[in-house]
């Protein structure tokens, strides 16, 4: 995966998300909506097949929207961490 920055101001992240297609941007977006600071969390990708997958995170400003989108990936990481921790137990 390869992130390309294409816009970074204090509340707002505009970026191309290379190498990942619409279930990982969606799980991505998802999970910024439970960040009460986010006012957007959005992606489009101009064509399935061959796009690529544009990105846009805005805060509200009391925290940036880097950060919301670094605090995201960081839940996103325990529950995967979570995951596979629950499925090697069951799976023995």
């Amino acid at each position: 995966m390869e992130i390309k920055i294409l816009e970074d101001k204090k509340n707002m992240l505009l970026f191309e998300v290379r190498g990942k297609s619409h279930g990982f941007c969606n799980i991505l977006k998802n999970e910024l909506w439970n960040d009460k600071h986010i006012k957007v969390a959005a992606y489009r990708v101009e064509h399935p097949s061959i796009g690529i997958p544009e990105m846009i995170v805005e805060s509200d400003g009391k925290i940036t929207a880097r950060a919301a989108l670094l605090n995201s990936i960081k839940r996103l990481k325990n529950v995967s961490d979570k995951l596979k921790k629950d499925f090697k137990k069951e799976l023995k």
